[in-house]
């Protein structure tokens, strides 16, 4: 039995980690941390888990290294990766869901977001994407967890830019739901502020576009354009990719391709040819739906579907405990999205 800590247990990753992790036959929640409500009961944070799951909250600024054989890390961009400084003994796993060791070049990371203090530990950290990095992920120690808008991305686009099919640029275009903001309080976020509304947000400086082009420079030099959109709905994100084939194929084909890519993979699902994702179909789940179109002058459509907070985010992070610790890599998993 895997004795698991959640640093920062009281945001939505760190909710649905434990929501996760209580149906994990291997896993054994035995540490919880919150500096703003230490001492409290989770279920006093989160009154679902009433008679479910009661542990206290213990202070996320104390010395936690040794009590558990898997840490995850849900604080923000800096303080993850101080802590994982505090943690790291080449034993127990780190899964941290903040970007702090998605980067292999600290320059990006301190581009996209702050100077990083902690740059000893970058060669050590694997990044999470278990359908590209699998065999890395493997006795991992350190796993730096993938963003949501990314794995959506990176998970539609790769089978064409592992091929080389891909002439020009490629354009992505994502919405998601409120939860991806987190749980603090944000104007942004605030129910007056989205509901009835659809809108792009940090069209051109988002943080999650170096993450989605750094992947894609690993097979091709070609430009991504990223653009976010915030739906006025809880959870899910949708991902449309745009880019032009080098050469004629029939959409077929194409998802012949994706099938034989992900062939024995767990959470990928390639769709029919003609239809194509729907985030209601993901919900709660750790699947990735993808879908696509080739049009007659050789532009294409690749559209995928997965739940923010579970593929991208704490159910990726589960899956890549799962493989870090050489168990079934769907332990803990294998729920069906939840509809209507």
């Amino acid at each position: 039995m895997q004795k698991i800590g959640i640093v920062g247990a009281t945001g939505y990753t760190g909710l649905v980690l434990i929501s996760t992790l209580l149906t994990h036959a291997e896993a054994k929640i035995t540490l919880i941390t919150s500096n703003t409500y230490k001492g409290k009961k989770i279920s006093g944070v989160f009154p679902l888990l009433k008679g479910v799951f009661e542990e206290t909250l213990e202070p996320t600024d104390e010395d936690h290294k040794g009590k558990c054989d898997v840490y995850f890390l849900c604080l923000p961009h800096g303080s993850s990766m101080e802590m994982a400084r505090r943690l790291y003994d080449g034993r127990a796993v780190i899964v941290d869901l903040s970007a702090d060791f998605r980067f292999e070049d600290a320059a990006l990371y301190e581009k996209a977001y702050i100077p990083h203090a902690v740059k000893e530990l970058i060669p050590k950290a694997v990044y999470g994407l278990p359908e590209l990095y699998r065999d890395r992920i493997k006795g991992a120690k350190l796993i730096g967890n993938p963003g949501c808008y990314p794995t959506s991305a990176i998970l539609a686009a790769y089978p064409l830019v592992k091929n080389g099919l891909i002439a020009g640029d490629i354009f992505v275009d994502s919405k998601s739901g409120v939860s991806g903001a987190g749980r603090e309080t944000k104007l942004g976020s605030m129910f007056c502020e989205v509901s009835e509304g659809f809108r792009a947000y940090n069209v051109g400086v988002h943080r999650h576009e170096p993450e989605i082009q750094k992947e894609v420079n690993k097979f091709a030099p070609m430009k991504v354009t990223f653009v976010p959109h915030l739906l006025p709905m809880n959870r899910g994100i949708l991902t449309t990719v745009y880019s032009r084939l080098k050469e004629h194929a029939a959409t077929k084909d194409i998802l012949a391709l994706y099938r034989k890519t992900y062939a024995g993979e767990p959470f990928v699902r390639i769709v029919d040819e003609g239809a194509y994702p729907d985030t209601r179909f993901t919900r709660f789940s750790n699947y990735c739906d993808i879908g696509l179109k080739v049009f007659e002058d050789g532009r294409i459509v690749i559209i995928s579907a997965i739940d923010n907070l579970v593929k991208g985010a704490s159910g990726q992070a589960v899956q890549n405990m799962n493989i870090a610790l050489g168990i079934d890599e769907t332990a803990g998993l294998k729920s069906v999205p939840q509809y209507p």
